[in-house]
């Protein structure tokens, strides 16, 4: 398995739009990159206004590839300009093996 953690880091100004993240932003990534090979996702919310980031997210993949797949994906430039819909983070990638 390998995973993207997406982190949405807070910064003075920064606006996120929770609802819109998890009822429409995040079912489009799954319609979008569950053929490529994500077979999950969830959505970690900050405990406490002290936290720094507004959300992040895990991204679960059956394996490199399925990212590599995800990434080059034609679906992948609908899901990259959604993000204008819900924030004016701009999105920490972490990649993991």
């Amino acid at each position: 398995m390998a995973n993207l953690v997406v982190s949405y880091p807070l910064h003075d100004g920064a606006t996120f739009d929770a609802d819109y993240y998890r009822d429409t932003h995040i079912p489009l990534v799954e319609t979008s990159w569950g053929p490529s090979g994500l077979t999950g996702a969830e959505i970690l919310w900050p405990a406490d206004d002290a936290q720094p980031v507004a959300a992040m997210v895990v991204l679960r993949f059956s394996d490199a590839a399925a990212i590599d797949a995800a990434m080059g994906s034609p679906a992948t430039g609908a899901v990259m300009a959604d993000i204008a819909n819900f924030t004016n983070i701009q999105p920490s990638i972490y990649r993991t093996a």
